[in-house]
């Protein structure tokens, strides 16, 4: 008895993720005829407490044969999950309460948001894949809610298609991983890990079946038309949530149980960071469409991101998940003014958002601040998860890898000031009506608001993020 309540302790995340799951089952078969306001209320109000619950102090452990593993690292990153799609759906209400299917909605929402919690604590390839699955299948469900519009449709047959095809070369790496070595395990895989041939071809596969999932290029190619036609909540939780999730599994991956294979893998990251960089930031330039503006923002940002981990093991983890939690802010408040404009004006284009700072001030701000802390402009929080991320990445003194991030930052600023503009001073078209938002929808902007702002001013975050990293 006592060994089954440690275990259902140290998987407190997960159980308080099926737990919900389970009571909106029960509630969409007792279906009273409720209004969508009072099911968003009481879906927040499990969102509040699974989040609140995961930030109380947990012990570290395994369970189911080291299967599941319970760290600090893992902890931390399943608190900062909940958090983010907590932020999502309060940001996301307007779209959530012309939603027609909303508890099938949460239901995708949720299962997918258990795999990556069951991903990040997987001490096995097997977990790790099967949890990746358990990620990846609800959300091309997810990108087709948008049931009148055909692009949503192509959205959702597009990552369906993607994710079997990264899937598969990843399974086929691990069979490769599994013939060689004989295990499955991270720990025993650490210790006969070494560059054979088998062990050489078996990581690549994997490493190109995650960096398929980070849309590193070149296999970025399913990103803008799957954010492009998604539900702006979709989107924002493919952006962040999923995205997320990936990068702090991949990075332990790196280090951890592939840390003998650094050479071969240190010289993938290298050539990729700089295709992703530079590859985002052409498309970004000639984008319209502001959901396609920021799906190739997020593949530049993975670019830098994979700099911070070419660095020192714990330096670049830490930097790299920092970034990720400003990222977060960020994004989110940028979706979330997409999400309300474009419910009001029926598109996501950049003209749509012309004049919005003469009738909505404060939306104008938000997507204002979200964008300098993507461009990483000071003093936003953006500024200095970058400047940590080229830290890590200097640590091997590549002066050029440096410098070329350093020239792209500036040539991403055309692009943010771009949308800029158009709010702040293009007016060749009449701004329309106040757009009035809700209590929950403003109180989301404004914790956002205060992470972009606030995290680069308190040191102690950084410090603590990177003291998670020796728990590896």
């Amino acid at each position: 008895m006592k060994e089954a309540i440690s275990v259902l302790l140290l998987m407190r995340s997960e159980m308080m993720i099926v737990l919900t799951i389970v009571i909106l089952l029960i509630m969409k078969v007792a279906d009273t005829g409720k209004s969508g306001n009072f099911w968003l209320g009481a879906i927040n109000a499990f969102l509040l407490i699974n989040c609140l619950l995961g930030w109380l102090p947990i012990n570290e452990g395994i369970a189911f044969g080291g299967m599941f593993k319970s760290f600090a690292l893992a902890s931390f990153g399943k608190n900062i999950l909940s958090t983010g799609v907590l932020l999502i759906s309060l940001t996301s209400t307007e779209w959530l309460r012309k939603c027609r299917h909303l508890i099938e909605f949460y239901l995708l929402l949720l299962s997918s948001l258990l795999g990556m919690f069951f991903m990040l604590s997987s001490g096995n390839l097997l977990m790790f894949y099967l949890s990746l699955e358990l990620a990846s299948i609800p959300l091309a469900a997810l990108c087709n809610f948008n049931f009148e519009e055909r692009r949503s449709s192509e959205a959702a047959m597009k990552m369906i298609l993607s994710s079997a095809f990264a899937s598969s070369i990843m399974l086929m790496g691990i069979s490769f991983i599994y013939g060689e070595g004989g295990t499955l395990d991270f720990e025993a895989l650490t210790l006969i890990m070494h560059e054979s041939v088998l062990f050489v071809i078996g990581f690549v596969f994997l490493f190109v079946g995650i960096v398929f999932k980070l849309s590193v290029v070149p296999f970025h190619l399913w990103t803008a038309d799957v954010y492009e036609g998604s539900p702006v909540p979709v989107t924002a939780f493919l952006s962040v949530i999923s995205k997320g999730a990936m990068v702090i599994v991949f990075s332990s991956l790196l280090y951890h149980v592939f840390g003998a294979l650094h050479t071969t893998w240190y010289g993938l990251l290298y050539m990729l960071s700089i295709l992703t960089i530079l590859t985002g930031n052409i498309f970004a330039i000639r984008q319209n469409n502001l959901k396609r503006l920021l799906a190739f923002s997020s593949i530049t940002q993975m670019g830098y991101i994979l700099i911070g981990i070419l660095g020192t093991s714990a330096e670049g983890i830490g930097a790299s998940l920092y970034f990720i939690v400003i990222y977060m802010f960020s994004n989110i408040a940028a979706f979330g003014v997409i999400a309300i404009v474009s419910a009001k004006t029926g598109n996501e284009r950049i003209s749509s958002f012309v004049g919005l700072s003469k009738s909505n001030p404060f939306l104008a701000w938000t997507m204002a601040i979200a964008l300098f802390s993507l461009a990483g402009i000071p003093p936003t929080a953006g500024f200095f998860g970058k400047i940590f991320l080229l830290k890590a990445g200097a640590a091997k003194a590549d002066i050029f890898l440096i410098v070329f991030a350093a020239i792209n930052m500036i040539i991403a600023l055309s692009y943010y000031l771009k949308v800029i503009r158009a709010i702040f001073m293009d007016t060749n078209a009449e701004s329309f009506e106040s757009i009035r938002s809700g209590y929950s929808y403003r109180i989301a902007i404004v914790i956002c608001l205060i992470g972009i702002v606030g995290i680069g001013f308190v040191g102690n975050i950084y410090e603590f993020i990177y003291s998670l990293t020796k728990s590896i």
